[in-house]
């Protein structure tokens, strides 16, 4: 029977001899697998980082103002460095302890893992590294497959083959998720505590640490027990890496948290209309695609300030009655450089988005009579210039009807007055009488110097504003009396940044000077007549109810139409425009309506200039001021009783003294005062 023994040894030898063939094959075709797994992943380089994020738009202090994201998701970035270190410290200590001791896979963990699953007969006990949980935060999906399994372990080896541990913890950090919608601890210290990640103290950190297990189970807003216990594991297991003393974990588990994610949740959006137009300008004007907008966690770096933006809503809160339809646009502008300080398209944005400010479109009135004397200034007129006053019809021609236009009130001085009278006073008679003569072709000229791009119609009517223009376009074109005459264009973004930093987008900006300087000053000057009462004649100048609160130089002008109010002035730092009016186009009430674009424009500029020092406007060379007597244009003498320092383009100043009160200079060698004659009338029949 021995040769039986060793054939049975024999067999026993050849299997083992078969086994090791097939291990050692096995593991050769492991190795190269390994090899080959290693090499792909290396020749494959890193994988890239597409984390979506939030986009932050930034106002002109760098405060936020709003956020951009998809799905409602807040995403925010921030390097390892602006991290609270307990907070670095309690995700490691819960999440992954032997995280810059593995190269990915920590396989201690996992057998133990193994085993804690065997003796309880179901999962019990997670081993996924940081590492694995980054990628699969990153790249797939949450699916329980082997598939997606062996595609996580392979991102893994690409993510741990071609970045450092601290990029790998950065990035991890930045795209987790905490709940509520937030993703990354940065959204998350904001949500939850409203203080940057730098910031957490040890409580807040281990608090939040423990909440990516379960972020609606451990949410603190919804569950503060539990969140407390597993802010306790977290404490205890950093007392356990030797990160904080048993003193230290006392203290930061009995230190008192201030959630603050309700208040948070509720904030209400800052100047939404403001925001809306950054969004057309991102879109429509720098060409930016939508996604990288939505995704790329951009820094956008706006004009807005939020005390002007804030001192507006104010002003029209208060002002405009509550339970009226009647709606407003407001823009508020630097004049020196086009930056759009406040911007408010209508009394709330929730119920309408529709942006009154700049899409809609709207008679001016008297605001456009400025680009019309401007006119006149450049072709001989000056603020002396005197034209008669009263009722007037004007015969149209080629069997058109005559053209008929009212004062305010129907109220005229039915005398001659000067220019800077008529101004004042909004005298319309005036104003269609210097168009005519004039030719109304060079007042639509005129316009577009001043950047309005709204049709116009070469009309009589223009001078009275009849012509539909957005508040924006009248609020920039004055910022051409406010800067001297350059023309500057609004501005809403100054900057862009990504997520690093990196400047994606600088604006530059650029004057043009498209004005005479010495017109426009003079222009200046009389514009401020709307204040001064020395001006008051046949009727009051029309600042004339809100000039006592003015503190500091300003000028502009108010115009009305029976369904529009306007307001648009300035100062030498601040130019803003106001419009009242109904959607529908429904007449106003003069009343009660009317008054509002003026009270809201004196008592917002007052407010948002409140800090600022007050600034007179800059006199240009080839300007000559003198005193004169309003009521005549004339040189003053003693006796006049009402005295007006008035400038004038050097040479055009007038020569003649006033002779209407007793003891001036000797009138006429034929003893008569004579009134003043009109030029016009050599050009018009109709001129008196």
């Amino acid at each position: 029977m021995s040769w039986l023994k060793h054939w049975k040894e024999y067999n026993r030898l050849q299997k083992v001899k078969l086994a090791g063939k097939a291990a050692a094959i096995l593991c050769a075709a492991m190795a190269v697998c390994l090899t080959g797994v290693l090499l792909l992943a290396k020749f494959m380089g890193p994988p890239p980082l597409l984390v979506p994020q939030t986009t932050v738009i930034h106002s002109s202090s760098g405060e936020e103002i709003g956020e951009i994201s998809n799905s409602g998701q807040k995403r925010t970035w921030v390097p390892l460095n602006k991290m609270s270190p307990a907070l670095i410290e309690a995700t490691l200590s819960i999440e992954d302890k032997n995280f810059y001791n593995h190269h990915g896979f920590d396989f201690k963990r996992i057998a133990a893992a193994l085993l804690a699953d065997l003796r309880a007969g179901a999962k019990v006990q997670g081993a996924s590294t940081i590492t694995q949980q980054f990628a699969r935060n990153l790249f797939l999906t949450h699916e329980k497959t082997w598939l997606r399994k062996g595609m996580e372990a392979f991102y893994t080896i690409r993510l741990e083959m071609n970045y450092s541990k601290n990029q790998i913890l950065e990035g991890y950090l930045n795209t987790i998720y905490y709940g509520h919608g937030t993703y990354g601890i940065q959204s998350a210290s904001a949500f939850y505590f409203g203080k940057d990640a730098s910031h957490l103290s040890v409580s807040e950190a281990a608090m939040l640490a423990g909440v990516p297990k379960g972020p609606g189970y451990y949410s603190p807003v919804y569950h503060e027990d539990r969140a407390k216990e597993r802010q306790a594991i977290i404490l205890k297991a950093m007392e356990n890496n030797r990160y904080l003393s048993k003193k230290e974990v006392r203290e930061a588990a009995a230190a008192p948290l201030t959630i603050v994610a309700e208040k948070e949740m509720q904030k209400p959006k800052i100047a939404p209309y403001f925001q809306a137009e950054v969004m057309k300008v991102l879109e429509k004007k720098l060409k930016m695609d939508s996604k990288q907008i939505e995704l790329g966690g951009l820094h956008i770096y706006t004009t807005l300030d939020v005390s002007m933006q804030k001192a507006a809503e104010k002003e029209i809160e208060e002002r405009i009655d509550p339970d009226s339809s009647i709606q407003t646009a407001l823009v508020s502008m630097d004049p020196r450089n086009g930056d759009v300080k406040a911007l408010v398209g209508g009394r709330n944005y929730a119920e309408s988005p529709f942006d009154r400010a700049i899409q809609a479109k709207r008679a001016p009135g008297s605001t456009f009579k400025p680009f019309l004397y401007y006119t006149a200034l450049k072709n001989g007129y000056t603020p002396s210039t005197a034209i008669k006053s009263e009722p007037t019809s004007f015969a149209m021609g080629d069997g058109q009807q005559d053209y008929e236009p009212k004062n305010y009130n129907n109220l005229y001085a039915y005398d001659f007055i000067t220019l800077s009278e008529a101004l004042a006073l909004s005298d319309n008679i005036y104003a269609v009488k210097t168009n005519l003569f004039l030719g109304p072709k060079k007042l639509v000229k005129a316009a577009r110097q001043f950047g309005i791009k709204s049709p116009l119609a070469s009309v009589p009517s223009l001078a009275l504003g009849t012509k539909n223009v957005s508040v924006m376009e009248m609020t920039n074109a004055y910022n051409l009396f406010a800067n001297g005459g350059k023309r500057v264009e609004p501005v809403f973004i100054k900057e862009i940044t990504d997520n690093k930093g990196r400047v994606l987008y600088e604006h530059h900006y650029k004057q043009k000077q498209v004005l005479d300087k010495k017109a426009a000053f003079v222009m200046t000057d009389l514009m401020k007549g709307m204040f001064d009462e020395k001006l008051n004649d046949y009727a009051k100048v029309t600042g004339a109810s809100i000039d006592q609160y003015l503190t500091r130089p300003a000028a502009g002008k108010s115009g009305s139409t029976p369904t529009d109010s306007w307001m648009v002035g300035f100062t030498p730092q601040l130019t803003t425009g106001v419009w009242i009016g109904y959607d529908q186009g429904k007449e106003i009430n003069r009343i009660n309506d009317g008054s509002y674009s003026k009270k809201i424009w004196v008592h917002y500029m007052e407010d948002a200039l409140k800090d600022e020092p007050a600034m007179a406007f800059k006199k240009p060379k080839g300007v000559a001021g003198v005193m004169i007597n309003p009521k005549n244009g004339k040189l003053a003498t003693k006796n006049c009783p009402i005295k007006r320092k008035t400038y004038y383009i050097k040479g055009t100043e007038p020569t003649e003294y006033c002779n209407e009160h007793a003891g001036d200079l000797p009138m006429g060698s034929d003893g008569l005062d004579h009134k003043r004659k009109g030029w016009f009338q050599k050009v018009f029949p109709w001129w008196h």
